[in-house]
């Protein structure tokens, strides 16, 4: 049996994924009109080895989720020119399946009905900047990954 509250302290580490989960590792999709923030995710999630494509424009990053299968799908809300909102939008029309995959990560303060719009549509969680990109990626662990650790 597991010692499960070993391994629930194991989210807080930053190497969660090679210490707790062998060396699983995803790939991840940023879309952030701000270079600088996308570059500290870079920079932390190859750390962890983890495949990461970054872009500033939401279109791009509409057209790369349409190509590409992502585990991670890690969203700005406030971008210029093509929000987070007509993201969502678009890809819930073009490649519905993908909603459960993005992770908004915004300083956009939302009001209730934004935040519930936001659930409804699918998206598997919302964050406010700033936020710690382990935090974020700790949280996206495949539940049967967990699931089958539990139960040996």
């Amino acid at each position: 049996m597991i010692n499960v509250t070993r391994y629930v302290c194991a989210f807080e580490q930053t190497l969660f994924y090679t210490t707790l989960c062998g060396s699983y590792l995803m790939k991840i999709l940023h879309i952030e009109d701000c270079p600088q923030i996308s570059s500290i995710f870079s920079d932390i999630l190859s750390m962890s080895d983890h495949e990461f494509e970054s872009t500033t424009d939401g279109k791009n990053g509409l057209e790369l989720v349409l190509k590409n299968n992502y585990d991670v799908i890690l969203l700005d809300l406030g971008m210029p020119y093509y929000t987070g909102f007509e993201f969502i939008a678009d890809l819930k029309i073009n490649r519905p399946s993908e909603i459960r995959k993005v992770v908004i990560v915004s300083a956009l303060e939302l009001e209730e009905f934004q935040i519930q719009f936001l659930k409804s549509q699918g998206v598997y969680s919302i964050h406010k900047k700033p936020i710690s990109v382990q935090y974020i990626i700790s949280k996206m662990m495949p539940q049967n990954v967990l699931s089958s650790m539990i139960q040996k």
